[in-house]
């Protein structure tokens, strides 16, 4: 059964453990996630309220994109962990010859390279939940408003989190142009994804405090 479909208990359970996985690529997809399922509570709460009759087309829309998100962050949770086992495989293999140290590096390369793809993907989602929190945050209903701060925080969370995951993985791979493209992409979601985040904190709180 896909780690994502088990229980919450099942799942910090083997979190916990030293089971190699989930880890913190997945623990991130599925804090991304949780969420991104804030923001569409918000929206379901805003749907059908004749207050907010003007933006309800705009939110539905919102809505449609964040099921998308919930959907693929629940599926990258199960995708880290496949893109892992290569990879644990890989730091296994032997090294006494250089025949063996030259095949394991390459090999590693390789496999790290699949194993940041993961990370680097839930960067990406996280960044597009954090663009509709910020855009929720401006119309959604305001009886539900704190939870787009902790949603928006979550996912802040997330992509800090896959963030780290991309990192790791960078340091096994010579490949200086892959690098360098993995670098920008991956910088890029990290600062305007912060920044947005921490902007919209900041709104739903000076709506609280009004």
């Amino acid at each position: 059964m896909a780690m994502s479909a088990n229980s919450c208990d099942h799942f910090l359970d083997v979190l916990a453990s030293k089971a190699p996985t989930p880890g913190g690529g997945g623990a991130a997809a599925m804090g991304g996630a949780i969420g991104m399922a804030l923001s569409n509570m918000v929206g379901n709460l805003t749907v059908g309220k004749k207050r907010y009759a003007e933006v309800e087309d705009e939110v539905k829309q919102l809505l449609e994109e964040g099921y998308k998100i919930i959907d693929r962050l629940k599926a990258l949770v199960d995708e880290d962990a496949e893109g892992f086992a290569p990879l644990a495989e890989a730091y296994g293999l032997p090294r006494g010859t250089p025949e063996e140290k030259a095949h394991k590096e390459k090999t590693l390369e390789e496999c790290s390279k699949v194993a940041l793809s993961v990370p680097l993907e839930i960067m990406r989602q996280s960044y597009r939940g954090i663009k509709i929190h910020e855009r929720m945050g401006q119309i959604g209903s305001m009886l539900a408003i704190s939870d787009v701060g902790c949603g928006v925080a979550f996912l802040k969370a997330a992509l800090q989190s896959a963030h780290l995951n991309v990192l790791i993985n960078l340091g096994a791979i010579k490949d200086q142009g892959y690098v360098d493209e993995i670098n920008k992409e991956m910088n890029q979601l990290l600062k305007d994804g912060s920044k947005v985040a921490d902007e919209t904190l900041q709104l739903v709180i000076d709506k609280i405090n009004k």
